[in-house]
This record gives structure tokens, sequence and C-alpha cells, in this order.
């Protein structure tokens, strides 16, 4: 006999039912729930039946039902539980992260369900997103990079990602801001919490103009393994991963991993050799795999849309000489920079006719490269400042 549904029975209940039940990321779960439905297996489960790794993954928790009251505990914190199916459902976005599941080779599993507070559409903030990841003990250096890169992609309009945590993530949400754009923290505790609590202010903020974004239920605490857990759902949300500043081992790290994982572009910011937060970043961009980003524009290279957002062909500023033929470079080359030297001396160093030296250093003359002095020639003073 089939067990009576959860909560109130409703689709949307059973999904909060699940969200408390187990923790996210299970690859076990979301198979399950994918081919049975959310109702059908919330209901097994809170019987105590259903297959036997996911009992396991219930433990004590099979006994409660919490779902109408996180629903209207969410209520009350203005903040809506997504499911799949929903308009706002990203399930665009959300994509490679369920071919890479259906493969069954990457523990990169996409959520079941989203609990979100605030108004915006989260398909359309990140139908062109960028996760911004780093080092919560942040450099002043890292904090300048982040906040140059986040605005520009802000105004570029890309929705900038992040984990609304201390450092980089701070940084990276309040360039966003500035500039007057929507951002999305992913958060590893309910939407209705603040954590850190230092950045509660920052939080609303965020949740006014963008999103604050949870897999787990209001009220639902900050632990240790559901921030790494968390960093796979950033990655797979954004269209690529930024990581400014990381040590050796940090969080920013298993972001970009899962980055990499489903595909998507990695990039790292250069940083000071002498700074232990960029010894991450510097590790990444040595083991291959990882693009070097200074600026929006090469952020953009990487994930824009083709033939829109390329970077410009970064060069430095032009000169006379770049465009001289050989014969005419190896003149300039033998022109003496300061005692001025005879036409005959100069074709000697060039190895010309004294003919062929004196044609190139009409060429040279009218560039303004080059000056005589009672018969004598030598680079002009101009140019010799310039060197």
């Amino acid at each position: 006999m089939r067990p009576p549904p959860v909560g109130d029975g409703s689709v949307r209940a059973a999904y909060a039912w699940l969200s408390r039940a187990v923790e996210p990321g299970h690859r076990a779960m979301w198979a399950y729930v994918s081919a049975e439905g959310a109702v059908d297996v919330a209901a097994q489960l809170h019987a105590g039946e259903g297959p036997v790794v996911l009992q396991r993954a219930v433990g004590a928790r099979v006994g409660s039902d919490d779902s109408v009251r996180d629903l209207h505990r969410a209520e009350r914190a203005a903040v809506r539980l997504l499911i799949p199916g929903d308009s706002d459902w990203p399930g665009d976005a959300l994509w490679p992260m369920q071919q890479v599941a259906a493969d069954g080779d990457l523990d990169c599993v996409p959520p079941l369900s989203l609990w979100v507070r605030g108004a915006g559409s989260l398909p359309s903030l990140l139908a062109r997103s960028i996760a911004i990841v780093g080092a919560r003990a942040s450099t002043p250096y890292g904090e300048q990079v982040t906040h140059q890169l986040a605005a520009e992609l802000a105004e570029r309009g890309v929705c900038v990602v992040s984990g609304g945590a201390f450092g980089i993530d701070a940084a990276a949400h309040r360039a966003a801001l500035s500039a007057g754009r929507p951002t999305i923290a992913v958060l590893a505790c309910g939407a209705d919490r603040a954590y850190p609590k230092a950045n509660e202010a920052l939080l609303d903020r965020i949740s006014r103009d963008g999103l604050l974004l949870s897999e787990w239920p209001p009220g639902a605490a900050p632990m240790r393994q559901r921030f790494l857990v968390r960093n796979r759902l950033i990655a797979g949300l954004t269209a690529g991963t930024v990581v400014v500043e990381a040590a050796l081992r940090s969080g920013a790290r298993s972001t970009a991993s899962r980055a990499r994982d489903l595909g998507k572009p990695v990039m790292a910011v250069p940083g000071p050799v002498t700074s232990a937060m960029s010894a991450g970043t510097l590790a990444m961009l040595r083991a291959g795999g990882c693009i070097a980003v200074g600026s929006a524009a090469h952020v953009l290279d990487a994930i824009g849309r083709i033939g829109d957002d390329l970077a410009p062909h970064e060069a430095g500023p032009s000169e006379p000489i770049d465009e001289l033929d050989p014969q005419t470079q190896a003149v300039y080359d033998a022109v003496p920079l300061r005692r001025a030297s005879p036409i005959e001396s100069i074709a000697t160093v060039a190895a010309l006719a004294v003919s062929d030296a004196v044609a190139a250093m009409s060429v040279l003359e009218l560039l303004g490269l080059v000056e005589v002095d009672e018969g004598r020639w030598r680079k002009t003073r101009q140019d010799q400042k310039q060197r």
C-alpha cells in the first residue's frame, strides 16, 4: 500500500520536505526523483520505504515533516521555492549539470529545488552571468581588481554571481550593485539567514536588487560541508568562473574545479608572487586549462557571444620605426644616438652601398627620426629622449 503524501500532498510540499530530509547534491536522490517524481519519492522515504541508499541518506529525519512549516516560514521571509516546471526555474543554465549527472561520471548533480529571496527573474539573470570568487582573507590588490572586473562586467549586462562571503565575494557583489546592476549570492544556509552576520546589510541589498539563492530550507544553518556543495551550484549556474585570489587550498579553487568538470571556462587573475593569496591562482595557471585574465574584456572574450564580445588585440603604441623596410631599418640602427657620423660610416655599419644609405636616410629624415648636423647624421633628440 502506497504511503500517504507528505505535508499537504502538493508537489511543492514534497520538494520542500526533500530539501530538508536529504542534503543537496546527492546523486542517487536526484536520479530517483527524476525517475519517480518528488511526491512519490517523498512519500516513500517518509514512510521508511524506497531505495536503501536513500533511506540511509534521510536517516533520523525520516519521521519529521516540516514542509508546511518551511513553506509558511519562507512566505513570511519573502522567500519562494522554485521547482522544476516553474517559469522561473533555470533549466537552461542547469542543462550542463544535468548532462554531466546523467552520464554518471562526475559527482556534480543539479539541485532538486531552489529557495529564492528577491523579485528578480533567475533565468533572465543567469542568461548572461559569471561567477567571481576568491579568498575571504583578500588583499587590497584582490579587492581592487575584483571591483574593476565586476563593475565593468555588470555595466556590460553580465550578472555577477558569488557566495556572499567576506573578501572577494563581498567585493564582487558590492561592485555590481555600485554599477546599478543586480547580483546573485548563492548561500550555504537558508535564504532567510544572514551569513556571515556582518554582511547582513549587503545581503539585504542584494535581495532588493538581485537574488539570494539556496538549496537549503529557511532557517538552515551554515555547515562546513555545505559550502563545498554550494560551490558546485555557483559553478553550475554560470557561464564561467573567475578566481581572483585563492590560497593553495580554498573553496574558490573547488568552484573552479567544478566549472572545469562541467566544461565551462575557468579564469584566474595573476597576482603578486609574494602574496599567499595569489599562490592558488598561480598554481591554477601553471597547471594549464585556466585562462589568465586581467580585465572585463578578457572575461567577455572567454564567455561572450561569438562576434560580439571578442577582446581587442592588445599591443603597445605603434612607432614610425615599426613600418620600416629591412634596408631602411638597417640604416636607422647604424645611425648613432649622440655623436653624428658621416653617411659613409653609417653605410659601412649598415653593410650597404652609400647610395642606398642616402636613399634610406631621406626616408628617416622625413619621418623625423634622424637629423643632419654639418653633413653628419644622428638620431633626433626627441627619439633619444624616448629611448
